[in-house]
């Protein structure tokens, strides 16, 4: 079976990246390993569906835009959403991800740094 791809913006990509480094910090599980297309453990699966919830919620993002930046299709995106709202019962883990929100809106809500003004970029 073909992969899913979609061209996606390069923005975007770093956004979703973002969002995967912060639940791998939490989690302590590798990156590459939520974006693996082998079979993973559950606990796996489930920081890639946290990544994926966090760029859903963090950028106000619709499920389409999400499940383009990560390879994977709508619906995918969907059951991850509805795994992690109902996992946010968890008080240790809804304020995980009210942490990460906040990260993502201090980071991103300005212009982005131009470290050499003036030069090329």
């Amino acid at each position: 079976m073909e992969r899913y791809r979609v061209m996606v913006a390069e923005g975007d990509q770093i956004r979703a990246g973002l969002a995967m480094q912060l639940v791998a910090l939490a989690t302590c599980i590798p990156p590459a390993l939520m974006i693996s297309r082998q079979r993973q453990a559950p606990q796996v699966c489930r920081a890639r569906w946290l990544s994926m919830y966090v760029t859903h919620v963090g950028f106000g993002w619709p499920l389409e835009r999400v499940a383009h930046a990560f390879g994977f299709n709508r619906s995918t995106v969907a059951m991850a959403c509805r795994w992690a709202e109902d996992a946010r019962d968890r008080p240790e883990l809804d304020s995980l991800i009210e942490r990460m929100e906040a990260t993502i809106r201090d980071l991103c809500d300005g212009p982005p740094l131009l470290l050499a003004p003036g030069e090329p970029t």
